[in-house]
Formats: C-alpha cells, structure tokens, sequence
C-alpha cells in the first residue's frame, strides 16, 4: 500500500503545466503537446488500474485459500460447516 502511495506522490510532483521548456509557436504545437499530455496521464490511470486489478486478484485468492484453510480446520474438529 505504502508502494502504491509514493508512486501517486511522485506522479503528483511532475509538472503538467505548460512551462519554460514547452513554448507553443503555433495551434499544431500545442494541440501535439496537449495530445502528448493527454497520453501521458491515460498511461498512468491504466498502469494503476492494473496494478489495482492485480491486487484485488491477489485478494480474492488469499481469500479462497482463507476459506479454504478454515473449512480444512472445521473439518478437522469435527464442526459442519453450512455449505454454499
């Protein structure tokens, strides 16, 4: 969780404003920057979307195998379980 929350910290240092270093002549220049931006911050949404599916993966199976264990255990000592 701390992983994911220093990649959003640093993702919210970058500077998306225009500055010194972009200087649009003209409409094409901006409209090519504003694409290039545009692009940059779909990238990022979909690289945290899937890290965000791939921990819920990861959750749901720690969860099964959870279920798993305690019905294992159940077993085990002699409990019924009610059954899905």
């Amino acid at each position: 969780m701390a992983e994911m929350k220093s990649e959003i910290d640093s993702d919210g240092e970058q500077n998306y404003s225009l500055g010194s270093n972009v200087d649009p002549k003209n409409m094409q220049e901006l409209t090519i920057y504003v694409q290039s931006l545009l692009q940059n911050v779909q990238d990022k949404f979909q690289t945290m979307s899937d890290q965000i599916i791939t921990r819920i993966d990861d959750m749901g199976s720690r969860i099964d195998d959870l279920e798993k264990s305690i019905a294992d255990l159940m077993q085990q000592a002699g409990v019924e379980g009610s059954e899905k």
